[in-house]
């Protein structure tokens, strides 16, 4: 299920960072170490960071909830006084006004969507494989090249919204394998005109919900889309799925930020300014914990 295109360096990398834990990796890992900008920079542990997130994730929970009951209760009301006005609401759909990118829905995409799928996943629970039964994702061998984007861990640069021509005119394409394999993963025989690497984001598929940087295939096309500015396109793909607009609605303050970016060193940038702000939550909430006094400072109290 989970795919190689999320930049883990996007959340436990940068953690391992601030703690000077770097231990000897392989050639892969080195790679992605070049993807940091500020090794000095400090973060929280990978436990933090995540404990964080999911923090979020049930408060923008509850937020949403607490904002649809509300607009329902308001469109109720708003029909019943129509009604009483005798007023129509439907209109004529010339008045309509233009829909927003939020807004728009699509059938398609012009561009190719494909996936090497080294068959790590389980077939019921992996997501680039329903898109391929969808025909929305079309899957390459081992040796073939793909002129597009393609995530990877062997990326030396990241996603971001200059490589929107590069989505367009040729594609973008994800190494489907299982987090637990990349030792064994042939890379080398994946041929990537333009290997890329995601920022940190919050995985909210059924197996890694709510862990950072852990995509899915079908999220981390998504986020790609996204940050190039085709969100039409990622809500098609990630529409495909029961739990698929949930991505969106917990990443789109981070990812709204990455897609306002210029390139890849300002995404890396405005990702480790996130990252610095999780650190200070998580921090501020420890330290607003009341812990109860310790003997002897009841014993101080009693005297």
């Amino acid at each position: 299920m989970s795919t190689m295109s999320s930049a883990k360096r996007g959340g436990r990398k940068n953690a391992k960072n601030v703690k000077g834990k770097r231990g000897q990796g392989s050639k892969q890992d080195s790679r992605r170490d070049r993807f940091e900008s500020d090794p000095s920079s400090s973060f929280a542990s990978g436990v933090d960071i995540e404990e964080e997130a999911l923090r979020r994730l049930t408060l923008k929970d509850n937020q949403d909830s607490t904002r649809k009951t509300a607009e329902s209760i308001g469109s109720d009301e708003e029909a019943v006084e129509n009604e009483e006005s005798g007023n129509s609401t439907s209109g004529n759909e010339d008045d309509e006004p233009p829909k927003s990118d939020e807004e728009k829905r699509i059938t398609s995409v012009a561009f190719p969507v494909a996936m090497w799928d080294l068959q790590h996943c389980d077939p019921k629970r992996c997501s680039g494989r329903k898109l391929a039964r969808l025909g929305l994702v079309s899957s390459l061998t081992l040796g073939q090249r793909f002129n597009g984007l393609v995530l990877t861990p062997v990326g030396k640069k990241c996603v971001s919204p200059e490589d929107s021509s590069i989505l367009l005119s040729h594609g973008i394409a994800v190494v489907d394998c299982s987090w637990a394999k990349l030792e064994e993963t042939p890379f080398n025989r994946m041929k990537a005109a333009h290997p890329r690497l995601l920022p940190y984001l919050v995985a909210c598929n059924p197996v890694n919900y709510g862990r950072p940087c852990k995509l899915s295939c079908v999220e981390a096309y998504a986020a790609t889309m996204y940050i190039c500015g085709e969100k039409a396109a990622a809500r098609l793909y990630l529409s495909k799925f029961k739990w698929g607009k949930t991505f969106i609605n917990v990443n789109k303050e981070i990812l709204d930020k990455y897609s306002a970016c210029t390139n890849s060193t300002t995404v890396v940038e405005v990702q480790n300014k996130y990252l610095q702000e999780l650190e200070e939550e998580s921090r501020k909430k420890k330290d607003e914990i009341d812990l109860p006094p310790s003997e002897s400072e009841s014993e101080e109290s009693e005297d």
